[in-house]
């Protein structure tokens, strides 16, 4: 085999250049792409200081025993310097191990999954169902999807807050229900109907979106396929499973994970219709981390801040596995 050579380098020609350092790597992209570094660096500014700061020092506050009595704090003219002290991994210990730990974190924790796989569930079957009706030709489709829209774009406080009304002792809810001489459950004091009243007030604010993302998977959908399955004979459930659902593949991945997401860190649904301390047992980790945070006293600012860390370790953890998950079966798909 002959090997060209240039005689002016003396190096054999189809050999790589060696990689430059990181150092000059860094210097290269710098020149390359200065100016989008520049545009984007206001936006890293930003975000450093709204979240890397306060996740450092909430991350920082998980290894000590900071609590409202030990904290820095000024009353009236007299500045108190903070006395809490760094105890290490010991919070989380506690949480996760300690002899409250079922009570404190892995009852919450169980409730939490619950919630989150019941509420997701039923917003993706719902938001699918409606979506395939919306896609149909129905007259007056466009006032069908205005008024199921509307309870996505009311504030939530207020659609929470209409609930609770109606969910009352003498509320609308037990007053349909005695008018049909049905039992008139205890919404808002009865630990199993107030999570079964979370759930529903969660899936009547979460199934708009569920729906308006299917709804734009139902319409990318070629029509053709349809039309093809159709000719070789395939009937409705044919139609809908070999053709709709995997169209609908790549939106449902992202639109399922962003539920799991916002219903693990549901905030608004649970404090507004119950508050920090009326049902404890329907409180999902997120707002029992606030009421040992906010809701007590003295208020627990380490042990609120390690449910912090652990809420975001939970999602991270999940998303990574969920990720993987889909890679697999692309893979396998293809």
């Amino acid at each position: 085999m002959t090997v060209a050579i240039d005689r002016a380098t003396g190096k054999r020609r189809g050999d790589r250049a060696p990689r430059p350092g990181l150092g000059q790597r860094i210097r290269n992209g710098y020149q390359k792409y200065w100016y989008a570094y520049a545009m984007i660096a206001p936006v890293v500014l930003v975000l450093a200081v709204i979240v890397a700061y306060p996740l450092i020092r909430g991350v920082y506050l998980t290894l000590t025993d900071a609590n409202s009595l030990n904290s820095a704090r000024t009353i009236g003219v007299n500045h108190i310097a903070a006395t809490y002290k760094f105890i290490g991994l010991g919070n989380y210990k506690d949480i996760l191990f300690g002899p409250l730990s079922y009570d404190r974190f892995w009852s919450h924790f169980i409730w939490t999954v619950v919630w989150t796989a019941a509420c997701v569930a039923l917003h993706y079957t719902i938001g699918l169902g409606l979506a395939l009706m919306l896609n149909e030709k129905l007259r007056g489709r466009t006032l069908y999807r205005l008024l199921l829209v509307v309870p996505w774009a009311v504030p939530t406080f207020v659609t929470v807050f209409s609930w609770r009304i109606m969910l009352s002792d003498s509320g609308v809810m037990n007053q349909v229900l005695h008018a049909l001489h049905l039992p008139e459950p205890q919404w808002l004091e009865d630990t199993f109907w107030q999570r079964f009243a979370a759930i529903m007030v969660n899936t009547w604010c979460g199934v708009p979106f569920m729906m308006l993302s299917l709804l734009g998977g139902l319409q990318s959908i070629d029509s053709s396929l349809y039309e093809a399955a159709e000719m070789d004979g395939a009937n409705a459930w044919q139609r809908f499973r070999h053709v709709t659902l995997p169209g609908l593949r790549s939106v449902s991945s992202t639109v399922v994970l962003l539920g799991i997401i916002w219903t693990f860190n549901q905030f608004a649904i649970i404090f507004l219709l119950f508050g920090p301390t009326s049902a404890p047992d329907a409180q999902i980790l997120v707002t029992w981390a606030y009421y040992l945070g906010f809701g007590q006293q003295p208020r627990d600012f380490a042990q609120s801040a390690a449910y912090g860390v652990l809420l975001l370790s939970i999602v991270t953890v999940f998303t990574s596995f969920y990720f993987r998950w889909l890679k697999r079966n692309d893979q396998l798909a293809v």
